[in-house]
């Protein structure tokens, strides 16, 4: 019996709405959406990265991503044995952008009944990021990745958190890499990350780093998470912009090519990580943070800007 011209499902033989082109396969949208929770359980569970009983903090923007990982989370917690779930979202102050985030973030936790806690710049630094990147507008995320990993740290501490989950996606991984490779920061690469916990920091994990964007964006829309926001004003300055762009291009014309990038980086990071060992983490000599040198990257970004000083000198970050 012909169906017409709409792809049908591989699995039941209704309308589909995923093409799944690695494995060559239409998937509907009550199978996609167990692709995708099964994905992510498969990751959690293979790296072994939830002991049970984990309190885990959630980096939550408002974006589809970290929504995702917040939604899925909450509904794999009992098969996952977390105890608490709590989002952290940073309020870098983002004019005509971070207000609208930071009311979807808001509404979701509301909805799935999930505390929050919010930091901001401005309340932790004494200035917004729009105030701190006057002048210095091509380095934006430079500075709004420092001081955002610095806030995430704290909010998850000040939630009792063993664990903190964050929504980077498989496309975040491969740009991240290939930024790294494109810099030639060896520092980077050979770094040990504090995804298992390196020193004090606590450790981060990545549930949805076995996903393509496109997958974690379709099954927010089917699952109503989806919404419209705006752009961060500072993304036309930013490196990741352009290297997303050729990566897009590249897993068009060639399926899997993202997955085969990350599993090739991964033997090279480790073959760098014999070459050239990852140098013992100090204390900042300003903030008593962790760092790799006298100045953590976060006093070192303050001491370009105005107000520097005396957040350091008030607010010790690390006791």
């Amino acid at each position: 019996m012909s169906h017409g011209h709409s792809p049908r499902c591989s699995e039941c033989d209704t309308t589909a709405v995923f093409l799944d082109r690695e494995h060559a396969r239409h998937l509907c949208a009550a199978h996609f959406s167990e692709y995708i929770e099964d994905q992510v359980l498969a990751t959690i569970t293979e790296q072994e990265l939830v002991p049970p009983g984990s309190r885990m903090a959630v980096a939550l923007s408002g974006g589809k991503d970290s929504s995702v990982l917040l939604f899925l989370l909450n509904r794999l917690r009992d098969r996952l044995g977390i105890t608490d779930l709590v989002a952290v979202t940073v309020d870098e102050g983002i004019a005509g952008y971070r207000d609208e985030t930071m009311e979807a973030a808001g509404s979701l936790c509301q909805g799935l009944r999930i505390p929050s806690i919010c930091i901001s710049f401005n309340e932790r630094f004494g200035e917004t990021l729009d105030q701190m990147l006057v002048g210095r507008e091509h380095r934006a995320c430079s500075y709004c990745g420092t001081f955002r990993k610095r806030l995430l740290e704290e909010g998850a501490r000040r939630a009792g958190a063993s664990l903190m989950a964050t929504g980077h996606c498989l496309d975040d991984e491969v740009q991240a890499a290939a930024m790294n490779v494109l810099r030639a920061d060896i520092g980077r690469i050979t770094r040990e990350l504090p995804d298992k916990g390196r020193g004090p920091f606590i450790p981060r994990i990545k549930p949805l780093s076995g996903l393509m964007g496109r997958e974690v964006a379709l099954y927010a829309m089917l699952s109503g998470l989806y919404t419209e926001l705006p752009e961060c004003p500072y993304t036309p300055h930013a490196l990741r912009a352009e290297v997303r762009g050729i990566l897009n291009h590249l897993e068009r014309d060639r399926p899997g090519a993202m997955r085969l990038m990350m599993q090739n980086y991964g033997s090279f990071r480790e073959c760098m990580r014999r070459k050239a060992p990852s140098l013992p983490l100090g204390r900042c000599l300003q903030c008593g943070a962790p760092a790799s040198g006298e100045s953590c990257r976060v006093c070192t970004l303050l001491r370009e800007g105005s107000a520097g000083s005396e957040v350091r000198e008030s607010q010790p970050l690390h006791r």
